[in-house]
């Protein structure tokens, strides 16, 4: 067999889990998570098997957009700790074998960054052309992105008489990419922290950073704005030989295309797959593969060292923006019916387990999924124990609840009273009581006992990152299957969408005649034709990971 050095790509078959340092683990008591506690979990994550932690904002913030506001790009917010707890963060993950990266918010700062203090001090500020400004907003300007909290992307400033772009919230002005002095400050902020020891970064809303539709001098435009993120990505080249920029892009497929650089694969190293998540959910409500299958096949082809992010849930909206009206009221009929469980129109403020009620069949066959389909896992945390929404919390706070540790009325997370914590625990079922690390971690059946089973077997098997992906024809629309090959290595992969059970007559060729299939959860095998052909029992809602071992070949995990 024929092995490969994958050691340059990681994140080729990394396990990604995002974090916010402020409701993973509070260790001072005062309500808000910190590095240090943080650091008490860190073995917590190795044991799951993480390879790469993801840190959302930790920089010094008002906190009034979750820390994305930003006010110092090079800073530590002091409720979270200060440099010398995230440097030990990070030697520690280092040790057990996790690289970190963190969210690059470099789009927009806060309306209290001193740049921005000092560009609204006067039109001649040096700093004024840090930041988009007009004596009135365009005629023709795209929604806003929050359209429940803003009518529009421009805000007078009432001192200078002029209006500063906004794509998000009023208090976010964007910043100028067209001027050279913003350029170079965001190749120091990425110095900086990559000197630190960050392997990458999870860059925010890329669109919207090469977006020049606000700038008046046309004189002033980039040439190619995708130069500029070519630059970056060489800037990070040079800087770390293993750095990654993983990309949020919800754009259709040929955008994105443009995102990863084409077939020369030279601006973002990865991208979140937001068209084949949207999918899955319509799949779900359908109970059909088909929408999945067809978002599968829809990713264009690029470089072989670009790659695709899954995921089930992130720490925004579950958006569906990418569907039609009509599909996206079918998932909002299946999994979020009521008005307060969406937002925004487009989207549903809620987790899995809940959406899905509580049906293990279905929640392991999702994460099933996750793990084996092309592409690089990435978990949100508290999704190994099957945590819920706080549908008391507004938008998407609803998701951001304190991590839930054992059955204490504050999940653990904090030794402060419930009232002290900044978001509150989930309530209910999915609350702490019901939902913990401590009793899933001693139940070999529990939903965190199986997932990091998943993420041992995924590891094991190189095809899942690297691997090319086929969909294998077969009968059933409720059935996906497919195929990844790496070298001379092939895994086959079945999951079924719907509650009835499924006999699938499987077709691998003769290429595989006289092979055997060992199943990758189970360890059973059983052999193949002689025209390479076999009958898979699928259970509703159940999957199978199948090792396809060439004849006289022994089984390899």
């Amino acid at each position: 067999m024929k092995i490969t050095d994958t050691s340059d790509l990681w994140w080729k078959s990394a396990v990604i889990y995002c974090l916010d340092v402020e409701t993973f683990m509070d260790w001072n008591g005062d309500g808000v998570g910190d590095f240090a506690g943080l650091a008490h979990r860190l073995d917590y994550l190795a044991e799951l098997g993480v390879t790469c932690l993801w840190l959302m904002p930790f920089y010094p913030t008002p906190d009034r957009d979750d820390g994305y506001d930003i006010v110092d790009f090079y800073g530590v917010d002091p409720r979270l700790g200060h440099f010398g707890d995230l440097v030990e963060v990070i030697r520690i993950a280092r040790d057990r074998g996790m690289r970190v990266i963190a969210d690059l918010v470099i789009n927009h700062t806060s309306d209290r960054h001193p740049w921005f203090k000092a560009a609204r001090s006067s039109r001649w500020n040096p700093y004024r052309d840090y930041y988009v400004w007009r004596d009135s907003p365009p005629a023709h300007d795209g929604a806003p992105v929050f359209p429940d909290q803003e009518t529009s992307n421009w805000q007078l400033d009432e001192k200078t008489g002029q209006y500063y772009q906004h794509v998000f919230y009023k208090h976010q002005p964007d910043l100028n990419i067209t001027n050279p002095l913003v350029r170079d400050e965001i190749a120091k902020v990425m110095g900086f922290w990559l000197q630190l020891g960050l392997s990458g970064f999870r860059v925010d809303a890329v669109p919207f950073l090469l977006d020049e539709s606000g700038v008046i001098d046309g004189a002033k435009l980039l040439p190619d704005p995708h130069a500029y993120l070519r630059s970056l990505r060489s800037f990070l080249g040079r800087r770390s030989g293993e750095g990654v920029l993983l990309g949020e892009v919800n754009l259709p497929r040929d955008e994105q295309e443009l995102f990863f650089g084409g077939a020369e694969g030279d601006e973002l190293t990865m991208q979140f797959d937001f068209i084949a998540m949207q999918n899955l959910y319509l799949s779900l409500a359908r109970q059909d593969a088909g929408p999945l299958i067809a978002a599968l096949e829809s990713r264009p082809a690029g470089s072989p060292d670009s790659q695709w992010a899954n995921f089930v849930r992130n720490h925004d909206e579950l958006t569906l923006d990418k569907l039609s009206d009509a599909e996206r009221e079918e998932v909002f009929a299946a999994f979020g019916p009521e008005a307060s469980m969406q937002v925004y129109g487009r989207g549903l403020v809620r987790r899995l387990p809940p959406m899905l009620d509580g049906d293990p069949r279905r929640i392991r066959m999702v994460y099933s999924l996750l793990f084996s389909l092309p592409g690089t896992p990435v978990l949100f945390y508290g999704e190994e124990i099957g945590m819920g929404e706080n549908p008391e919390a507004p938008g998407r706070m609803a998701v951001r609840s304190p991590m839930q540790w054992n059955s204490e009325p504050t999940g653990g997370f904090s030794a402060a009273r419930p009232s002290r914590l900044r978001n509150a625990v989930v309530p209910g079922g999915y609350g702490p009581a019901h939902v913990n690390v401590e009793s899933q971690r001693r139940d070999p059946d529990s939903l965190y006992s199986f997932i990091r089973g998943l993420v041992q077997h995924y590891r094991n098997a190189p095809e899942f990152g690297w691997g090319a992906f086929a969909v294998l024809p077969q009968s059933h629309p409720s059935v996906l299957a497919h195929s990844l090959t790496w070298d001379d290595r092939t895994v086959v992969v079945l999951h079924n969408f719907s509650a009835s059970p499924v006999s699938v007559p499987l077709d691998l060729g003769r290429a595989h005649a006289g092979c055997r299939v060992s199943d990758l959860l189970t360890g059973a095998t059983s052999s193949l034709s002689a025209s390479g052909r076999t009958t898979i029992e699928l259970d509703g809602y159940g999957f199978t990971w199948l090792r396809v071992i060439p004849e006289g070949e022994r089984l390899e995990y």
